[in-house]
């Protein structure tokens, strides 16, 4: 924080690079917001993944501080050659935890303190500690915007997201309450509310409108209204079948009072982010975080829109073809445009539907051009087993002159498509490895 503030006082332009998903983005907007509120200057570029080459190319702009937000822990060694200060405000694991210590490089990850950056923290979280003492509190609700972007609290809030829960709940910036965990109630009529609702998931609802119906028509429900048009009577009827399809359907739910009625539900605002992210429509994303609503957040509803009804249709195509099954990994492939950035949450939803063995991790593969993109998803069930698909995925990448790495639940790969069964292969040895230790 005091180094981001020195150069501030200095005028000097801070250089942003972020991720281009919702915690990605969360993290710039945070990082953004803070220097703004300090008088202070920014110039923010959103990618979908640090390269080596881009690195370089960077390390010949002519600015004095450098700041990378969701990203840069693998490559602390390549940026401290920059003629410049760094932080490196992550929490995907590192490359060692007993890494060198460069004089220009902050490196901020919670790998480095003993925490999980799975659960704990995330890359938003991350930002907002490198500027809380900056007197920051009123960002603690888009702190937490991206850990829940990254399926952070699908459970329990945990580690640093708990404090920074408890400071935004001590502040007012942030309610907390127990209600349906139902999304986009009043955007969309119950019955789509029920079938984009995959986080929990309910079986035979979620990705699934005419199931949805039929939930609601067999229990005396209309369906074509909003929730808020339902009765009190009818509401009573709703938690009760719902919670029979899956207790945590009602748990606790976090908002922002403050905020426009579209991103008060944290989650709502972190799949705008996210619809913004997969559309490649950064700037939209980043000016909602930085508090634009005219003409921002109308276009983000609209992707988010778009991007929901996407997911259903990727949910009837995986039912349809399903995996290819190996021996301890199953895997999809695509040369689909239409659903390539959409693979790796099809995935994790197909897993929590069980549309997919949740017992097998799953490698998505997308084809682009000479190369594939590579998502890993599994279950937290499989990482108490030993999983970590960031760790498999990287050595995997490695053999081929390729780059991967991420998180022990959820990481992602590069790698050149002629080896892409080579590559299967091999993370499916290594998983079948990590199991067995």
């Amino acid at each position: 924080c005091s180094l981001i503030k020195e150069h501030i006082e200095k005028d000097h332009i801070v250089r942003i690079i972020s991720h281009n998903d919702s915690d990605g983005l969360s993290a710039a907007g945070v990082m953004c917001n803070a220097i703004s509120k300090q008088g202070g200057k920014f110039h923010v570029t959103i990618v979908p993944r640090l390269k080596e080459e881009f690195i370089k190319k960077l390390r010949q702009e002519r600015y004095k501080l450098f700041v990378f937000c969701d990203m840069g822990s693998p490559y602390p060694q390549l940026i401290s050659k920059f003629k410049a200060d760094s932080v490196i405000a992550d929490h995907h694991q590192v490359l060692s935890e007993d890494e060198e210590k460069y004089d220009n490089v902050v490196h901020v990850n919670p790998h480095l303190f003993g925490l999980d950056g799975t659960r704990d923290i995330s890359a938003s979280g991350v930002s907002y500690l490198s500027v809380k003492g900056m007197n920051n509190v009123d960002l603690s609700g888009l702190a937490l915007v991206g850990a829940f972007g990254d399926m952070q609290c699908q459970e329990e809030i945990t580690g640093v997201n708990r404090m920074i829960l408890d400071e935004g709940l001590n502040a007012g910036v942030i309610e907390e309450r127990e209600d349906l965990k139902i999304t986009y109630k009043r955007e969309e009529p119950i019955y789509k509310s029920l079938a984009y609702t995959f986080n929990p998931a309910l079986k035979g609802i979620s990705g699934d409108p005419e199931g949805a119906k039929a939930f609601l028509q067999d229990h005396g429900l209309s369906y074509g209204i909003k929730f808020e048009d339902l009765s009190n009577e009818e509401r009573d009827i709703l938690k009760e079948e719902l919670i029979k399809v899956n207790p945590k359907i009602f748990s606790k739910t976090y908002s922002v009072p403050g905020e426009a009625p579209a991103l008060r539900d944290i989650e709502d605002y972190s799949r705008i982010l996210d619809a913004c992210g997969k559309n490649k429509k950064y700037g939209v994303g980043l000016s909602i975080c930085m508090g634009e609503r005219d003409p921002s957040l109308n276009e983000g509803i609209e992707f988010a829109k778009k991007y929901r009804e996407s997911l259903v249709k990727g949910i009837e195509w995986i039912k349809k073809e399903g995996s290819t099954e190996l021996d301890n990994i199953q895997y999809i492939y695509t040369n689909d445009k239409a659903k390539k950035s959409l693979m790796g949450t099809i995935a994790s939803i197909g897993l929590e539907l069980e549309i997919l063995d949740p017992q097998k991790p799953v490698i998505t593969i997308s084809k682009m051009h000479d190369i594939v993109k590579i998502s890993g998803r599994t279950t937290m069930e499989m990482i108490k087993k030993g999983v970590n698909l960031g760790y498999a995925l990287s050595e995997a990448a490695k053999s081929f002159n390729g780059a991967g790495g991420g998180h022990n639940i959820a990481a992602g790969a590069v790698v050149p498509f002629k080896e892409m069964d080579n590559f299967t292969d091999i993370v499916d040895e290594i998983v079948g490895t990590q199991i067995k230790q």
